[in-house]
C-alpha cells in the first residue's frame, strides 16, 4: 500500500453507499464516492432538480431527519477532505490493477465510468478496496397493452415527482405488487393526481400468516399504517388480490382493466372491470443490481450477491451493501453501509473489525433482513401473470419480441433457459441488455432467472475502449 491513507472507492450514493463513506472516512480512510446521479442520495433520497427551488421537499420524503443528518456528515467530511463526491459519473467497470497492496496482498483496483450527462468522457479512479452499493431496479412484468404510452413503472411515477415535481397524468391507477405501490399511490394523490385505484396483487390473508415476523418491526408496522390512513384520507379505492390484466388505448393510455385472482393466480370469471385512466403506475417489486459485482467475479446468489457477515464478497477488496446484496429497503441499506464501512477501515489497516463498531446495526441488518423476507413472500407476484400474456404482446421492448415469440423459441425450437432464448429471438440484446425484460422472458420460459455475467455494466463508446487501456486519474 502506498504511504498515504488507504483509499475506498464507494460506488453509488444512496443509503448504503452514503453510511458507508461516512462510517469508512470516520476511521481514517479516504474515499471517493462516485455516483450517476447529479446530487447524492439516490432513488429513496432523490432530491427536487435544484433550479426548481422545491419550498417543502420533505412532503415527498419518509425518513427526511436521517437524509438531513446523512446530508450533514457528507458535507462536513468533503470540506474536511476525507470524502471526494464523484457526481454523474457512469461506472462501467471495476477491474483489479495490481498496483496498489493491501495488507492482505491483494491487489488494488480501477473504477471506469463515463461522465457528464452524455456519458461521453472517460475518468477513472484508482483505490485499495471498493465497496458496491449500487442499488436495485424495478421489476415490471407485462401484459396486453403494457407498452401504451402512459403507461410508467411505479419508481418512474416517483422519480418523476421528487425530482422534478412533475406528475405524469391526471387520473392513475398503480397497479402490481410490493411497499413501493403504498408511497406512489399517495404520494401522487397528495400531488393532485385523482388515484382511481391501487391494484394489489397480494393476498391479505399472506399477512395474517407472516403477523409475527411483521409486527417485529413496529416501525415499519406504524409506517403502513400511515400510508393507508393517507389512502383513506384521499378516497384511494384499495383493491387486494387484484391485478391489471390488460391496458387499452390508441395512440396512449385512456383505460385499464382489472379482475380479482383466486388463491392459484387464475382470473376470477366475470370480475373484470374497466377503469379510465390516463396513467398507469405499475411495479412488481425490484431486483438487486449486480452487474459491477458479476464481472468482478463475485459470488452471486440467485439475483443477489453474496457476503459475509462483514459485508465482504467473496473477492478480496470488494465489500458490497445495500440493496445489491438483497432489496430490503433504506434501514436495511443504512445498517449494512455501517457494518461494510466500519469493516473495510479495519481491514485497510491489516486488523480485525471492534465488534463494538458494528453491534447495533448486526441486529439492525438481523431484524429488518427478517423483515424483509417475510414482505418478499407476501408480495410474491401471482403465479399466474405469464398464462395472461398474449402471444402478440411485447415481452423485449428494445429488440421487438413478443411473448409469442419467445414462446416458440422454448415449444419448437427447445430453449432451456434465458440465455438460449435471447440467443434464438435477440430478446435481452438491446440497450438494457435485458434488465427490463429478463424476468419475463425467465416467466415465460419456465426457468429460473439467473445472471447474466457482462464484461460491462453499461453500453461504452468504442474510443472509450480503445483509450482504456492509458487510465489517467480524476
Amino acid at each position: 500500500m502506498t504511504a498515504e491513507r488507504a483509499h475506498l472507492a464507494v460506488i453509488g450514493a444512496g443509503p448504503a453507499g452514503l453510511a458507508a463513506a461516512l462510517a469508512a472516512a470516520g476511521r481514517g480512510v479516504r474515499v471517493t464516492l462516485i455516483d450517476s446521479a447529479a446530487r447524492a442520495g439516490g432513488q429513496f433520497y432523490r432530491q427536487p432538480t435544484a433550479g426548481l427551488r422545491a419550498r417543502r421537499p420533505r412532503a415527498l420524503h419518509h425518513g427526511w431527519r436521517t437524509w438531513e443528518r446523512l446530508s450533514r456528515a457528507l458535507a462536513l467530511q468533503m470540506e474536511a477532505g476525507t470524502i471526494t463526491h464523484l457526481t454523474d459519473h457512469h461506472v462501467w467497470l471495476v477491474d483489479r490493477s495490481g498496483t496498489a497492496h493491501l495488507p492482505t496482498g491483494t491487489g488494488g483496483f480501477v473504477v471506469h465510468a463515463l461522465r457528464g450527462r452524455l456519458q461521453e468522457e472517460p475518468g477513472t479512479v484508482r483505490a485499495d478496496a471498493v465497496l458496491l452499493a449500487t442499488g436495485g431496479y424495478e421489476k415490471v412484468l407485462p401484459f396486453p397493452g403494457w407498452t401504451l404510452p402512459g403507461v410508467v413503472t411505479a419508481g418512474g411515477a416517483q422519480a418523476m415527482l421528487k425530482g422534478t415535481l412533475v406528475v405524469p397524468g391526471r387520473r392513475a391507477v398503480v397497479a402490481g405488487t410490493g411497499p413501493l405501490l403504498l408511497p406512489v399511490a399517495t404520494g401522487l394523490a397528495a400531488a393532485g393526481v385523482e388515484v382511481a385505484a391501487l391494484v394489489e396483487s397480494a393476498d391479505p390473508r399472506a399477512f395474517l400468516r407472516r403477523a409475527g415476523a411483521l409486527a417485529a418491526e413496529p416501525g415499519k408496522a406504524a409506517e403502513g399504517a400511515g400510508y393507508a390512513a393517507r389512502l383513506l384520507r384521499h378516497r384511494v379505492p384499495l383493491r387486494m388480490r387484484h391485478a391489471v390484466v390488460e391496458a387499452h388505448g390508441e395512440e396512449r393510455l385512456d383505460a385499464v382493466t382489472v379482475a380479482a385472482l383466486d388463491a392459484d393466480g387464475h382470473v376470477r370469471p366475470g370480475t373484470e372491470r374497466r377503469i379510465p385512466c390516463d396513467t398507469l403506475a405499475v411495479g412488481h417489486g425490484m431486483l438487486p443490481h449486480t452487474d459491477l459485482a458479476d464481472a468482478l467475479g463475485c459470488r452471486v446468489e440467485g439475483v443477489r450477491v453474496h457476503v459475509d457477515e462483514e459485508q465482504r464478497t467473496d473477492v478480496p477488496g470488494v465489500w458490497a451493501a445495500g440493496e445489491t446484496t438483497g432489496v430490503g429497503g433504506a434501514a436495511l441499506s443504512l445498517a449494512e453501509g455501517r457494518i461494510a464501512g466500519h469493516s473495510v477501515a479495519a481491514r485497510l489497516r491489516g486488523a480485525e473489525p471492534d465488534p463494538r463498531d458494528r453491534s447495533a446495526a448486526t441486529r439492525s441488518r438481523t431484524r429488518l433482513r427478517a423483515f424483509s423476507a417475510a414482505l418478499d413472500a407476501v408480495y410474491a407476484p401471482p403465479a399466474r401473470w405469464a398464462e395472461r400474456v398474449t402471444d402478440d404482446t411485447v415481452v423485449c421492448r428494445c429488440e421487438e419480441v413478443t411473448a409469442g415469440t419467445v414462446r416458440a423459441a422454448v415449444d419448437e425450437l427447445g430453449a432451456g433457459d434465458v440465455r438460449t432464448v435471447k440467443l434464438l429471438t435477440r430478446a435481452g440484446m438491446g440497450w438494457c441488455q435485458g434488465r427490463m425484460c429478463e424476468p419475463a422472458v425467465a416467466g415465460l420460459a419456465g426457468c429460473e432467472q439467473t445472471p447474466a455475467r457482462r464484461l460491462l455494466a453499461r453500453p461504452v463508446p468504442l474510443g472509450v475502449l480503445a483509450a482504456a487501456g492509458e487510465p489517467t486519474d480524476d
